[in-house]
């Protein structure tokens, strides 16, 4: 008897020690709650005196409005943020990559909406709508004057409906007009594809929507087709997008069981998300492209292409953007994007960057051509140390830090200074390059792809600025000559030959590009491409460094998945 009243008398203990726990949560809960429900009406309250009493009348909906983007800002995150339900669907558009409508990239210049370029196939370019025609009419209404969001509202609109569509074109009088059917519009993640040298593919990819996956796979089969033996994938300049579709290009390269990426949250656990296809193409060499543009699930893709030794990643590091949003759908259509989580690499690296302490340093550095600012190499080598799966060196702490750099053609001081004065007059800059390159191909019906542009040319533009209202000197355009000859010709060789016409052009003085080549020229398994880039495998260099892989096992190419799948 006495042993059992030691027993059971802790018990009951420990039994009144945890009812007079949950009753002191209970409480604890139900006073947050109390708190909860007095600020919120404490909020209301102030609105409501606000909208009813304040010295000028005031749109109480704008208040309500502002005071939720007020919550959201002061979480100091520029990735989440509050949409109304009238920008949701330009946000869906991105995002998800579809809509009702007649396919047409629209901008605003001068007042006049102008077309910069048909969506490839889509009802606007098959009824020969073109680059620089500019949209005056809808259904027989004068749009001219509108904003650009109205306009494209009206052309946008249910599948299988027909709008009327007049535009003003150079060289042409009259209004000349089109009718044209809607359709189902998707915007192309994968713009064009191009084979380079006989046997290397090119693929660029513009962005990750809902189709992005689709599209790469469709490439890669029809370049595979015609011979392809080794690829290039360009994410340069890509902001990113779903995170579904950074796993699925991933996975296309990836073996089933490798980690692709780890999502850790507050709300929920951490998650491993792993390739689950086989890869169609596991010999192919890969060159994977990345800049300060390359963001997000772009950023997902060349992080783990690079920790599974799968992809050498050539160019300059990527933006950092390491966090997930979720899409959280409101009441009367409005929606709220909040950061939720984390992602890290296989390899266990977080590449979110902090922006407070790269503010400033962001900024230094040469222009590249394409007028994007380039970071420097500069303390690369002090970031966070990881290990991929083959035994190479990898960094965190702030963007995919590519195996080999390679700085784009950048501008001189004085090109640069000459430049600035250019895109300080705005859209009339724009206008002009267009006006002046639909002139140029008018004059020049005969041009191929090789065509040179003269200083005859600068003062052709230069004059065409003038018309445009701009006042610039002509020694400074003549000074940032070999970048304005740049933009130029790829205006014209864009309204020629479209997108794939203007990279043709281009691609000679694409260093990171021409770099690529020369190592997939010498280079016919993966193994020499990294050899040749100066990333070789070795384990064995990893662990005398002190740098123990979270990957673990072999080289994927030795027929191993990573064991831990790059733990979440």
């Amino acid at each position: 008897m006495r042993n059992r009243k030691l027993v059971v008398v802790p018990a009951l203990v420990l039994a009144v020690a945890a009812a007079g726990l949950g009753g002191w949560l209970i409480q604890k809960e139900t006073a947050r709650r109390a708190e909860e429900a007095l600020s919120a009406k404490l909020l209301d309250e102030v609105l409501a005196r606000v909208g009813r009493f304040y010295v000028e009348e005031v749109d109480r909906d704008s208040l309500y409005e502002a005071a939720i983007s007020a919550v959201v800002r002061e979480l100091g995150d520029r990735n989440s943020y509050f949409l109304p339900a009238s920008e949701w669907e330009e946000a869906r558009i991105r995002t998800e990559g579809d809509y009702g409508g007649i396919g047409l990239e629209v901008v605003n210049r001068e007042g006049v909406v102008t077309v910069v370029a048909p969506i490839p196939r889509s009802p606007g370019a098959e009824a020969g709508i073109k680059r620089g025609d500019r949209i005056v009419e809808v259904d027989g209404e004068s749009v001219e004057g509108w904003l650009t969001d109205l306009v494209v509202r009206f052309l946008r609109g249910r599948p299988g409906t027909k709008v009327e569509v007049g535009v003003r074109r150079l060289g042409v009088e009259e209004v000349v007009r089109f009718e044209i059917e809607r359709a189902l519009i998707q915007v192309p993640s994968v713009p064009f594809a191009a084979m380079l040298d006989n046997d290397v593919g090119y693929v660029p990819v513009e962005g990750f929507n809902g189709t992005t996956t689709n599209e790469v796979r469709a490439t890669l089969d029809s370049l595979s087709g015609e011979g392809m033996k080794s690829l290039i994938l360009d994410l340069r300049h890509n902001v990113g997008g779903l995170l579904d579709q950074g796993v699925g290009v991933s996975d296309l390269f990836l073996d089933p069981g490798m980690g692709i990426v780890e999502i850790r949250g507050r709300a929920e656990g951490p998650e491993t998300i792993r390739a689950k296809s086989h890869q169609d193409y596991p010999q192919v060499p890969v060159v994977v492209l990345v800049d300060g543009g390359t963001a997000s699930a772009a950023e997902i893709v060349a992080g783990a292409l690079q920790d599974h030794d799968r992809a050498l990643v050539v160019g300059a590091a990527t933006f950092g953007k390491g966090s997930v949003q979720t899409l959280f759908r409101l009441s009367a259509g409005n929606v709220l994007r909040l950061t939720t989580a984390r992602w890290f690499t296989p390899a266990g690296r977080s590449i979110q960057k902090d922006r407070s302490r790269h503010a400033e340093r962001q900024w230094e550095g040469p222009v590249a051509f394409d007028g994007g600012s380039v970071e420097r190499p500069g303390d690369w080598r002090e970031k966070p140390r990881f290990s991929s799966a083959g035994g190479r060196v990898v960094y965190g702490g702030g963007g995919i830090v590519p195996d080999l750099w390679v700085m784009p053609d950048t501008m001189t001081t004085d090109e640069y200074e000459a430049m600035r004065r250019l895109l300080a007059a705005g859209g009339n800059y724009s206008t002009a390059v267009a006006d002046w390159a639909l002139a140029y191909v008018g004059d020049h019906p005969d041009l191929r792809p090789e065509f040179e542009l003269a200083d005859a040319d600068l003062r052709s533009f230069h004059a065409t600025l003038e018309d445009a209202g701009t006042e610039l000197a002509l020694d400074d355009l003549i000074a940032a000559g070999r970048f304005m000859k740049y933009v130029l010709g790829g205006e014209v060789a864009g309204q020629l030959w479209g997108d794939l016409g203007e990279f043709r052009r281009e691609a000679a003085a694409d260093r990171p590009l021409q770099r690529a080549l020369d190592l997939l020229r010498s280079a016919d398994t993966r193994e020499e491409l990294f050899a040749l880039a100066g990333s070789p495998f070795g384990a064995a260099e990893a662990a005398e460094d002190g740098i123990e892989s979270p990957l673990g096992g072999k080289s994927p190419g030795d027929g191993a998945t990573d064991r831990d799948g790059g733990k979440r």
